[in-house]
């Protein structure tokens, strides 16, 4: 089973500690409200991410966007969910339809469609 929550997190931290001690994993257990050993085990993949609440605040500590973390552990934001449950057919059409595409053309049409260009 791959891990990539839990190797993301570790790495992400991994790259903080080398500059700042404060990035150990019981420090930032600690800064989240987890217990360190489970933190460790999250990131060994030995344990399921923890909930998005836990999950938002620990990309906040990393410095990293939440949206990234939490789709890696396969869960998706409140707010996004919540735009989602609204119109789930079109949202999902709407996000099958883009997955293929580069970056950039995404945001071309996000542009188009905010700025009323369609």
């Amino acid at each position: 089973m791959r891990n990539e929550f839990g190797e993301y997190v570790r790495q992400a931290r991994e790259r903080l500690r080398k500059r700042d001690a404060g990035f150990s994993v019981r420090k930032l257990a600690e800064r989240v409200g987890l217990e360190p050993s489970y933190l460790s085990k999250i990131e060994r993949g030995l344990q399921a991410p923890p909930s998005a609440e836990k999950i938002a605040l620990l990309a906040e500590k990393l410095g990293d966007d939440p949206d990234v973390l939490l789709a890696l552990a396969g869960k998706v934001s409140d707010d996004l969910l919540e735009v989602i449950r609204k119109r789930p057919a079109l949202f999902g059409r709407i996000i099958r339809e883009l997955r293929d595409l580069p970056d950039h053309a995404v945001l071309r049409v996000v542009r188009e469609v905010r700025d009323g260009e369609w």
